[in-house]
């Protein structure tokens, strides 16, 4: 049986306007995470959520293992969603590791996007000489073996630090339950290409204007990474939350809301 786009990836559209704004979460996460955001901008756009397979409410017959063992294939599939929509020149907002997968989205289909936000973006998750990305490939190496071990456990353990709220316990338990819906091959599987990508090649001759937000404490994205994002990616702004923790589309909505609006108005 055929499985259309919409039910591969489970499309969801919503609002109104000329232009669309595609959501896309990160790693262990859904599009239940963009509740608190997209809604704002249903007066004004197309609101666009979706699940990248494996994920929330994703057709996981449609899982390949070879397509997906790149974040070319989850870029391939936002490309697919953006053809079946007929949309173009939209605004794409990537939470973590899907900010990377929107600039390998532009690459594929030149003119996809007008405006890209990226919360919490990484290129590469690895320090590299002078590059910081906040990770020694050991410890990368360690977390993803402790992932393959104990899936449920690792959740349970690094839901509370990625969320990175500790004053509100209900955001970590939120990220672990979200883990813990993802399907645990598939989720290793995402898990490995998200933390070993490496797409600072890809960074270059990227022209669609973009807003980097970053949070004052992240534990997954720091500081330096955004401010290597600002130096490489061409009409960049780069706007440091007071949020901390790597999901501040979750724990610190407003914030993230006004920080849009105020770049999406010039």
């Amino acid at each position: 049986m055929k499985i259309s786009v919409e039910q591969r990836n489970h499309v969801r559209v919503y609002g109104q306007g000329e232009r669309a704004m595609v959501f896309s979460h990160g790693f262990g996460c859904d599009q239940a995470m963009w509740r608190y955001v997209a809604p704002a901008f249903a007066d004004r756009y197309r609101v666009v959520l979706f699940d990248h397979v494996g994920a929330g409410h994703s057709d996981l017959r449609a899982y390949d293992a070879a397509k997906y063992s790149t974040l070319d294939g989850y870029a391939a599939d936002v490309v697919e969603i953006c053809d079946e929509l007929g949309l173009r020149g939209c605004v794409f907002v990537g939470h973590s590791v899907s900010a990377m997968i929107g600039v390998l989205a532009e690459k594929m289909a030149p003119g996809l996007f007008s405006r890209m936000v990226m919360v919490g973006p990484s290129p590469s998750y690895i320090n590299d000489g002078e590059y910081v990305g906040g990770f020694e490939r050991a410890d990368i190496e360690e977390l993803l073996a402790f992932m393959d071990s104990n899936y449920l456990g690792w959740s349970g353990a690094m839901g509370p630090v990625i969320m990175g709220r500790a004053d509100q316990p209900e955001f970590g338990e939120e990220l672990t339950n979200s883990f813990c819906r993802t399907d645990p091959e598939m989720a290793r599987q995402f898990g490995r290409v998200t933390f070993l990508s490496d797409c600072r090649g890809d960074l270059e001759g990227v022209r669609v204007p973009s807003l980097l937000l970053q949070c004052s404490e992240d534990v997954v994205a720091p500081l330096a990474v955004g401010e290597y994002l600002h130096a490489r990616l061409a009409g960049s702004t780069l706007v440091v939350l007071r949020a901390t923790g790597h999901c501040p589309h979750l724990s610190a909505p407003d914030e993230v809301i006004a920080a849009m609006e105020g770049y999406l108005a010039v």
